[in-house]
């Protein structure tokens, strides 16, 4: 999956891109408050 432009992450201050359940998140274990989220691929019931 590609990352949007909109994604923003600084790995200088601590984010990591994780890919979980076919979506992106940027997670941050300093700083709790900065995520994000980019949507994936709706999932199948």
């Amino acid at each position: 999956m590609k990352s949007r432009a909109s994604i923003k992450a600084d790995t200088s201050k601590g984010d990591q891109i994780v890919r979980r359940r076919g979506r992106l998140y940027v997670i941050n274990k300093k700083d709790p408050n900065r995520k994000q989220r980019q949507k994936g691929p709706a999932l199948k019931k």
